[in-house]
């Protein structure tokens, strides 16, 4: 998880980075915490699990970059803190991760207040945990993943209670395409991130 993490941010770096140069209106940065909520494992049918998303506590990690009258991209991800139980059996952990890359419109309401809207792809990566490790050429894991393409809708309220400092409250839409280890193919992540504006706001 620390990989991801060390991964992510370097990605948001190089982004931001590269892109001040460009010019940028506004770069923002965010931290999130979040829970999801999902339909229950009793309304599954078809080839869909009886398993459930909804719960746990989700660290949210994401940035953008705002070029012309408050419209950019962005991107973000999202895992579940801890292990969960794979239809509650102790011998199958498993951790969700979601990844989206979005384009955003993000217009100002007041001087402190910013409304942020955003859709977009990106992926599920449901980690399945083993009791042993294996290894490749660039690293060694005690998962396989299964992975599903998904569509992603947001959105939030900055409130910037203090210089460029912002609050945000926000609601993302996950579309996940054969989610078919859990109970249906949708999610909806909530919750709240404190983050920082680059530039203007």
């Amino acid at each position: 998880m620390r990989k991801l993490i060390a991964t992510t941010l370097l990605c948001f770096c190089g982004l931001f980075l590269s892109q001040s140069t460009a010019h940028a209106q506004q770069i923002d940065v965010a931290f999130g915490a979040n829970t999801l909520t999902a339909p229950p494992a009793s309304s599954a049918s078809g080839d869909h699990f009886p398993q459930s998303l909804t719960g746990g506590f989700y660290p949210t990690i994401g940035g953008d970059v705002l070029f012309f009258h408050h419209l950019g991209f962005g991107g973000e991800v999202s895992w579940r803190a801890s292990r969960s139980f794979f239809q509650g059996l102790a011998s199958q952990p498993y951790r969700p991760v979601f990844y989206d890359f979005n384009a955003i419109y993000a217009p100002p309401i007041t001087h402190q207040i910013q409304l942020e809207l955003q859709g977009g792809i990106g992926a599920e990566s449901i980690r399945f945990y083993q009791n042993f490790t294996v290894c490749s050429f660039s690293s060694c894991t005690n998962y396989v993943s299964s992975n599903h393409f998904l569509g992603h809708f947001g959105a939030g309220i900055r409130f910037y209670p203090w210089g460029n400092f912002f609050i945000r409250p926000e609601v993302g839409v996950y579309l996940v395409n054969n989610n078919l280890e859990f109970s249906a193919a949708h999610a909806t992540r909530f919750g709240v991130a404190i983050g920082y504006t680059l530039g203007s706001h």
